[in-house]
């Protein structure tokens, strides 16, 4: 295994992370899966506390956290937002400094709804926290990021398809009722690219990615030997693709405005007009034999995706959260425990 020295360091995104970080990273949560089924997982966070600070709900990366805190030997304490004084004004800098003292990590998630889905507003709390806080910080979902995600689902199209490099990843724009921030797209966007992958991300007009994120995305790929486009029309995006991503995200105009600026109702009316953005069977047939689909969770079934293609052969979604937990305890261990390799 590459020695890296990730110690004490935060991760907003794994595009801030080197190359050989993230494959660090990769390599020690490889590690972890096969001592987990041997029960041989050594205590490597005794007596270590992370703090999981959530201005926003979630099924699997608290769960996830929990559990990566545990199997280490360590202590993973989850923190309502609305159960401080943050919501009566107390500063982030206060709150950054206390929880550095008491433990010995940060995690913050904070998107969506607890921030009026104004995009940027939740990024810039995650590193207001990384600058005050001496101790690592990891952001656990933002407006912009997703990087404990992005790494367990590089992990698991390794697993699944070997070589990457080529490879078609389609991240399609889907059709939902309800409508959520850009994070795991644009953070999958970014980690794939890096690893050589040609990625499309397929989508409607109006639902544009962040910009800037695109062209780092383009750099990722000129680097890397992969590609990114951008197309309007899913079946030719889907074609012979090896990987498909089905999941919706809120207009490019809603995110500027913030939900409550713009109406929830004028953005309703707009994912109205793209119902036929479901991934169906008859989607799936002009994908590679092989592919695998792909989902962050919650998938919206019956709108994102047809119930019986997440639950067809092709679909990973399950190794991809259990995967989950052995990048998050790999993250936790490098960046909060002094001299991990002897």
């Amino acid at each position: 295994m590459v020695e890296v020295d990730l110690y004490g360091k935060d991760l907003i995104t794994t595009q801030e992370w080197a190359m050989e970080e993230i494959e660090a990273t990769l390599n020690l949560a490889r590690e972890f899966k096969t001592k987990y089924v041997k029960r041989e997982l050594p205590e490597l966070l005794k007596r270590k506390t992370f703090f999981m600070l959530f201005y926003a709900p979630s099924t699997r990366t608290r769960a996830a956290f929990e559990a990566a805190m545990t199997l280490l030997e360590g202590h993973a304490q989850f923190i309502d937002v609305s159960t401080t004084r943050l919501e009566e004004g107390e500063a982030i800098k206060d709150v950054a400094k206390m929880y550095e003292k008491y433990g010995n990590g940060l995690g913050v998630r904070i998107l969506d709804q607890a921030i009026d889905f104004v995009y940027g507003k939740g990024n810039w709390v995650v590193r207001e926290y990384a600058k005050h806080a001496e101790v690592p910080v990891i952001n656990m979902a933002c407006c912009s990021f997703h990087p404990t995600q992005g790494l367990a689902d590089l992990m698991t199209v390794q697993e699944k398809l070997g070589n990457i490099r080529g490879k078609k990843y389609v991240i399609m724009w889907g059709y939902s009722r309800k409508f959520r921030g850009r994070c795991s797209i644009q953070e999958e966007m970014l980690v794939m690219t890096r690893f050589g992958m040609d990625v499309t991300v397929a989508h409607p007009p109006g639902f544009e990615l962040d910009p800037k994120l695109i062209d780092a995305a383009k750099e990722n790929a000129a680097n890397s030997g992969g590609s990114l486009e951008v197309s309007h029309d899913y079946k030719s995006a889907l074609h012979e693709a090896h990987v498909v991503f089905p999941r919706n995200w809120a207009s490019a105009a809603l995110l500027k405005a913030g939900a409550s600026e713009l109406g929830r109702e004028n953005e309703s009316r707009l994912h109205e007009k793209y119902r036929d953005w479901t991934l169906t069977q008859e989607l799936v047939d002009l994908m590679d034999d092989r592919a695998i689909i792909t989902h962050v969770l919650p998938v919206l079934r019956g709108e994102e995706a047809e119930d019986k293609v997440m639950d067809s052969a092709h679909s990973v979604i399950y190794d991809q959260a259990e995967n989950g937990l052995y990048t998050k305890m790999a993250v936790l261990a490098l960046t909060m425990k002094e001299r991990l390799f002897p």
